[in-house]
Parts: C-alpha cells; sequence; structure tokens
C-alpha cells in the first residue's frame, strides 16, 4: 500500500469514528428506524442559476408506516464563488395517525438559504443557515395554526480521494424553532455520514445514515434514518457550446 493511499485510509478512519463518537453518546433514547428515498431532477440554466424539483417518500414506525411524502421547487443562485443563495417551496401529504382524530394532512413550507463552501486541500466545507416557515392548509389561526418557523445550521466536510469514487461526507445541523407558539430554543439535532456515486450520463446515486434526536423535550424522540436519493442534471446546451 503506498503512502498516499495509508494517508487516505487514515482520514476516512478519523470521519468514521468523529460520526459515531458523536453518535455513541445518544444511544439510549433510540426509539425508530425511518427511510427517506427520494428522486431531484436538476437543471442548470448557466454559471448562476440552477433549478431543481424533487420528489421524496419518508417511512417511519420502523419502516412500516407512511410518514409523509413532498413535492418540491427549488432555486439557487451564485452571487460569487462559493457562495449562493437559494429558496424552496414544498407542498407535503403528512399522516397523522396519533390521536382521535387520524389521517393525511396538507402542509406548505417556504424555506431561504444562504451556504458557503471553500476547500482546504482536499477537504471541502459548507456551511448553510436556512430559514424555513411551514403551515397546515385549510387550518386557521382562530383554529390554533399558526406557521412553525426554524433556523436550521448546517455544516459539512467532505475529504476527496484520488482515484476513488465514494468520498465521504460527513454533516452536522442544529434546529431552533421560534414563533407564536413556541419558544426561542433548539428543537432537534442531526448527525448525517454519506457518500455518491456519479454514473457517467445516467446519475448520482447517493446513500447516507443520518441520526435524529429531538431537544428541550420530557421525553426525546430519536430517530435512525437510512437514505436513497438518485439525482439527475440537466444543462443548458447553449452555454455549454459558447
Amino acid at each position: 500500500m503506498d503512502i498516499n493511499r495509508m494517508k487516505h485510509m487514515k482520514i476516512l478512519v478519523v470521519f468514521v469514528g468523529l460520526f459515531f463518537t458523536s453518535f455513541g453518546f445518544s444511544q439510549d433514547d433510540t426509539n425508530d428506524l425511518a427511510s427517506w428515498t427520494a428522486i431531484n431532477l436538476k437543471y442548470k440554466l448557466d454559471e448562476k442559476w440552477a433549478f431543481n424539483l424533487e420528489g421524496q417518500l419518508r417511512l417511519k414506525e420502523d419502516i412500516s408506516e407512511v410518514d409523509e411524502y413532498f413535492s418540491e421547487l427549488g432555486a439557487t443562485y451564485t452571487v460569487f464563488k462559493g457562495f449562493k443563495l437559494g429558496a424552496g417551496l414544498r407542498y407535503i401529504r403528512e399522516n397523522d395517525n396519533v390521536g382521535n382524530v387520524q389521517g393525511y394532512e396538507n402542509h406548505f413550507r417556504y424555506n431561504i438559504d444562504a451556504s458557503y463552501k471553500h476547500k482546504i486541500n482536499d477537504l471541502s466545507l459548507k456551511y448553510r443557515l436556512r430559514y424555513q416557515n411551514k403551515n397546515e392548509l385549510g387550518v386557521s389561526t382562530s383554529e390554533g395554526d399558526y406557521a412553525k418557523q426554524t433556523l436550521r445550521f448546517k455544516t459539512s466536510l467532505e475529504y476527496n480521494f484520488s482515484n476513488w469514487k465514494l468520498d465521504p461526507e460527513i454533516s452536522a445541523e442544529i434546529f431552533n424553532r421560534f414563533g407564536k407558539e413556541a419558544e426561542n430554543e433548539f428543537s432537534k439535532y442531526r448527525l448525517t455520514f454519506g457518500t455518491e456515486y456519479k454514473l457517467k450520463k445516467v446519475g448520482t446515486i447517493g446513500v447516507f445514515y443520518r441520526f435524529q434526536k429531538e431537544l428541550n423535550e420530557e421525553f426525546p424522540e430519536t430517530t435512525n434514518i437510512i437514505g436513497l436519493k438518485y439525482t439527475y442534471t440537466f444543462k443548458n446546451k447553449k452555454n455549454e457550446e459558447k
């Protein structure tokens, strides 16, 4: 084994070790296994603008019940190298199977993002700040429905291995809820470890494992999430020919 390969293996071990060390402190309250499956279509208009349309299905209760499914339309604008602004609109069908009144509910969510990405040698670092606003459709504030507002901060690390297509990525995200119905406090966090594999002319397949835990709850819910995502990117041929 050459020196570079040994170096890369050590870095991968550090990535995995950091992730599972953080995860290991939170195992006692684990109570559910979920899966998230998504198909994402991207369109790169030019060097500044990109758009995406995504459909996703989420299962809960040990992957035995539908949690929700949704469609999302998003856009990003590159302000300068590494810095992007983005926005998204999401229509959600959410399965409420708890309580006296059960069934599928219609929700609408929008978000506004700012993200920055830079590199240090073979290591890529990304930071994202997101504001999101979600409420149930067809229910007024007089009936007790107020928009659920959340600020989210996410940081990601990805290492680029030479001659290897499965570059690992680890991320951590914290959620802070606020608004009329909620105190200004942290509500949950996520730890994610995943990778992507690019298939020439076919698209990109991504897989991940995510650990999620509620905060500031008497009985915090924890969830282990297995994810699979397929992405296909369209490019503006006119810009490629220029």
